[in-house]
């Protein structure tokens, strides 16, 4: 019987073969790694597409739900309705489940920390008020984090005109008496694609919440 026959590993078969081993692990070390890593990732965007469209469908329930509420102590009349580029303020119908009844509603991109929200702030109207609300110390919900921006555009006629002049996308609405004919949301997160416009078309009549309403210039009219 050969002698080497009963001989272990040489330092360098040793050697080569803690160095295969480091290698294996750590491929199966990166490889698990990279799947927790797309696990995460996956995870996080579907949770952002639910966000997304949760927040789209709560926004197109409470836009199509505007109430037609004017301030009657001030002269003409004029609608609750406040389109800006960056806030949109509007009377609604809060749903029942959420305790119900009509508040003034303000929706905007608000600051916290280092990133912004989409917060949605809501006081309870004063019927005997003439001037606009304030929303200093209002009640607000976030409906989504992390949001860069958001822009709100009214699809529409200048105020005091007919049917005759054409209707185009404007980034103010500036008529007290009407309501647009319909309402875009553009929201940019701070990460990630834009969120799909979201347009939205109001379902009231333009006299509706007035006394008495002038059909030829579009108007309330009376007290």
């Amino acid at each position: 019987m050969n002698l080497r026959d009963h001989q272990g590993f040489t330092l360098i078969e040793l050697t080569v073969a803690l160095l295969l081993l480091a290698l294996m692990s750590s491929l199966l070390y990166g490889t698990l790694s990279l799947s927790a890593n797309s696990w995460d990732r996956g995870d996080a965007k579907a949770v952002q597409a639910s966000d997304m469209r949760l927040t789209e469908e709560f926004l197109r329930q409470a836009l199509t739900a505007q109430h037609p509420l004017r301030l009657h102590k001030v002269l003409d009349q004029p609608l609750y309705f406040q389109g800006a580029p960056e806030s949109l303020a509007f009377a609604a119908v809060m749903p029942g489940r959420a305790g119900g009844g009509i508040y003034y509603f303000r929706l905007a991109v608000t600051p916290s920390g280092d990133t912004s929200r989409l917060t949605l702030a809501r006081v309870i109207p004063d019927y005997a008020a003439t001037a606009l609300p304030d929303f200093s110390g209002a009640d607000q919900s976030v409906l989504a984090d992390n949001i860069a921006e958001v822009r709100f555009s009214y699809f529409g006629r200048d105020p005091n005109s007919n049917d005759v002049n054409a209707t185009t996308w404007r980034d103010r609405w500036e008529d007290p008496q009407l309501l647009p004919l319909m309402i875009r949301v553009d929201v940019k997160p701070a990460k990630g694609a834009p969120w799909p416009s979201l347009v939205v078309e109001p379902r009231l009549a333009p006299e509706a919440g007035c006394r008495a309403w002038d059909f030829n210039r579009s108007r309330c009219v009376g007290t």
